[in-house]
């Protein structure tokens, strides 16, 4: 083992949502920041977004005996197919377990960008009735801030990223600094006054709040709606660390990326009671080399945080660093999905869209807002889109050749409109990751055991929202309206959230309010271990507004002596 000579003022393991942040607030604060990701490098010609079916071998469909092979759990995301499988970890070399009895499934980006260029782009700000939800109703810790301390943050990164969407006044899904908001189709502005009408007002139909650019924005260009964003952005028209944090960063002249480096453990001096840097594993030799830095930002996604902290064991902290409270790896969350609805929405076949937008309609959560629910706590929100039977039909129809092609074209079929809730989960403390006591990864790291059950709340909400789901679609004049109840997996949502839950003292968690370990407050923790609840909203705005809020109290710290 070597020990790097060169002392940073900043460590950041990851180089995702979170750590892209990390990295680009650090170095433009002026720190000499060390930014350690796992995969290795990425870069436009990465970028598949353009690519044809035809240009490749399965025509799309994927090598089905390669993913199996090689993804299992992977290739059960939607978006890791024939060209972005890439963007996913290979299962055999990153395993982890869980009880037979509770499936979990683990989508991970190992790469520079990590899942920043795979995920859904969808962000919603949260609000006091997410930050205050677990003081009002019991379930779990409260939270140590509120709306009004991450409301700056959530602006600071709104205006960097590019957030297009339509300003709406809900107080608990309040409003960003917005782009224009991208169109609605003919038939979702149908149901959108159909649906307000029917429930007066209470449920409202608006398009995504998406962070997708609708014009030229920060150097990067305006989306052009080709369509599959999850093979990466040759324009950068959407967010992601590639495109945007990571050269703010790298612009500043401080910033050192160190792909391939698996980071096994971060090192604590327990003379000082601080972290003094992490050590870690060339993801290609083998090699281990220790690295020390002033402050030290874990952004390596919840799970993947949560196991690194685990396997950060010694004298003083025997059951992983930061673990004093006992409640490392506890509370443990993803959002729940799966049930829903869809319908066929008759007429307006003279009407079609233009190009693939990136982006689908919102209804905010309206369950447990002003009225108490009977059967269960806390709320959904749901994502929808409207379509066209378009050319895909052609694969499951019969015909050839040209005159059968342009029938697929110019011959579309009935509008179709969908309904996908997304549940919060209840925190629990017997949600949890801990080390597998025999299984290892490629580089000899002990795997995560992830035991992540829904629950009795979980399930009674599922059925409600299948049910509103499916009123809703009636209300707004679809006919045919089929409604399915499906509870997929914890991780198959990808928002899994918790394991190192901020709290107001250190015996009811991981972080303090400023992120800061309680064990170690020169160790910052922002990404979704963080987090002490779930909300229903998609959370990623969230991680990113704490990491900057975090990086801002750390320089800060510094500076006056006090890390």
């Amino acid at each position: 083992m070597t020990r790097e000579t060169t002392l940073y003022d900043a460590i950041v393991v990851g180089s995702g949502i979170s750590g892209g942040w990390a990295a680009k607030e650090l170095c433009e604060r002026g720190l000499r920041t060390l930014v350690l990701e796992a995969g290795g490098p990425i870069g436009v010609e990465d970028f598949v977004e353009h690519v044809q079916p035809y240009e490749i071998p399965f025509r799309g469909l994927g090598d089905r005996k390669a993913l199996e092979r090689d993804q299992p759990i992977q290739s059960r995301h939607p978006g890791c197919d024939e060209l972005s499988y890439k963007f996913f970890v290979n299962d055999k070399d990153n395993p982890y377990t869980n009880p037979k009895e509770a499936p979990f499934h683990w989508i991970r980006g190992r790469q520079v960008g990590g899942r920043s260029i795979t995920w859904g782009r969808q962000v919603y700000r949260w609000s006091d009735l997410d930050f205050e939800a677990n003081a009002k109703d019991g379930h779990g810790n409260d939270w140590p801030i509120r709306y009004a301390d991450i409301a700056p943050w959530y602006a600071h990164v709104e205006r960097f990223i590019g957030v297009s969407g339509a300003k709406e006044g809900f107080a608990h899904l309040p409003d960003g600094d917005f782009l224009p908001p991208m169109a609605m189709t003919v038939v979702e502005q149908h149901a959108r006054e159909k649906i307000h009408a029917a429930f007066g007002g209470e449920r409202v139909m608006t398009i995504g709040r998406t962070a997708v650019l609708t014009q030229d924005h920060n150097g990067r260009k305006a989306c052009h709606y080709c369509g599959p964003c999850h093979r990466g952005c040759i324009t950068h028209s959407y967010f992601n660390s590639i495109g945007s944090t990571l050269p703010a960063a790298r612009n500043t002249g401080k910033l050192t990326l160190r792909p391939n480096s698996v980071v096994a453990e971060i090192l604590y001096d327990s003379k000082r009671g601080r972290a003094r840097g992490v050590r870690v594993i060339d993801a290609q030799t083998f090699k281990e080399t220790e690295f020390e830095a002033r402050v030290v930002f874990l952004c390596a996604s919840a799970i993947e945080s949560t196991r690194i902290l685990l396997n950060s064991r010694g004298t003083s902290f025997p059951d992983g660093l930061g673990n004093s409270s006992g409640m490392l790896g506890r509370y443990v969350m993803d959002h729940h999905f799966g049930s829903g609805a869809s319908g066929r929405m008759p007429g307006f076949t003279d009407k079609r869209t233009i190009g693939a937008r990136p982006n689908g309609t919102y209804i905010a959560r309206f369950r447990n807002v002003k009225t108490p629910h009977p059967d269960f706590l806390r709320g959904y929100g749901i994502e929808g889109r409207s379509y066209r039977a378009g050319w895909a039909r052609g694969s499951s129809m019969p015909g050839y050749g040209a005159e059968f092609k342009e029938s697929l074209i110019y011959d579309l079929g009935a509008w179709i409109i969908s309904a996908m809730p997304y549940g919060e989960t209840l925190p629990h403390q017997d949600n949890r990751v801990t080390l597998d006591p025999i299984v290892k990864d490629k580089w000899g790291i002990p795997a995560a055991r992830i035991d992540v059950r829904w629950r009795e709340n979980e399930r009674a909400m599922d059925k409600d929202m299948m049910t509103s789901a499916a009123e809703m679609l009636e209300a707004a004049g679809c006919k045919d309206v089929h409604a399915r109840f499906a509870q997929q997996p914890p991780g198959q949502c990808v928002h899994e959230m918790g394991g190192a839950r901020m709290s107001h003292t250190p015996k009811d968690g991981v972080l303090n309010k400023w992120n800061q370990a309680w064990d170690a407050t020169n160790l910052f923790v922002t990404d979704g271990a963080c987090m002490a609840s779930s909300a229903c909203q998609n959370p990623s705005i969230t991680y990113m507004a704490l990491t900057a809020r975090a990086a801002a109290h750390a320089v800060a710290e510094m500076k006056r002596g006090a890390i």
